[in-house]
């Protein structure tokens, strides 16, 4: 995990670096669970996504590739 903490305009937000460039963000979190440097493994619970302020239930997913930003479903597919 390399960033784990509020950002304007994502809530909290969590990046994980999966190595080879590629990252995943997920951001409008209600709570984090866990903090930079920490290595998650299995089904270790990180985070619990939520309501933010006015707006509505759910998670903010990005995928990147040396800051690239990916289509998640052609990754996700695989």
């Amino acid at each position: 995990m390399v960033f784990a903490d509020w950002l304007r305009g994502f809530g909290n937000l969590i990046i994980l670096d999966h190595g080879k460039g590629y990252m995943s963000l997920y951001g409008n979190n209600e709570t984090l669970y866990k903090q930079v440097g920490d290595v998650l493994h299995g089904a270790t619970r990180w985070l619990r996504w939520g309501k933010r302020r006015n707006e509505d239930y759910g998670l903010y997913f990005e995928l990147r590739h040396e800051s690239k930003p990916l289509d998640p479903l052609t990754w996700l597919a695989k």
